[in-house]
């Protein structure tokens, strides 16, 4: 994957999270794009010696990001991690925010990507953080 098809994923991704939070949000959500980068856990479980695993990351935050800042911060010696969870976290008069929460395993391999198959690349889109007491079918604000 390069640059490119990486921006061109994560730019995809968030469209297509920003119609499916549209579903469950009253809130008016922004075009104009900010990211939360989550590092989950890594493993360095020697079963996964194919993957590169940066341990320093694990647990760490990087907030109110642009998607340029994005692909440079997690596109890696040619690779990306293999699963990254996008959903709108919130929304203000200027931008919409999503929280990427990232593997911290990191591939070059489209096989390895978990929501390959559905022509995501690594990204699968989530719902947004559902209220307590949340009524199926009833919008709520971010």
């Amino acid at each position: 994957m390069t640059k490119i098809e990486f921006l061109f994923h994560l730019q995809g991704a968030s469209f297509q999270a920003l119609k499916f939070a549209e579903n469950y949000v009253k809130t008016e959500l922004k075009t104009n794009f900010r990211y939360n980068v989550i590092f989950a856990e890594s493993t360095n479980d020697t079963n996964h010696l194919e993957f590169d695993i940066y341990e320093e990351d694990c647990g760490k935050m990087k907030l109110d990001l642009n998607d340029e800042e994005v692909v440079d911060l997690l596109f890696r010696k040619g690779k990306v991690p293999v699963w990254i969870d996008i959903n709108v976290l919130k929304s203000s008069r200027k931008s919409t925010t999503f929280n990427l929460l990232c593997a911290g395993r990191y591939s070059d391999d489209k096989e390895k990507f978990y929501y390959n198959h559905n022509g995501s690349g690594p990204f699968g889109v989530k719902s947004p953080k559902l209220p307590i007491n949340y009524k199926e079918g009833k919008k709520f604000k971010l």
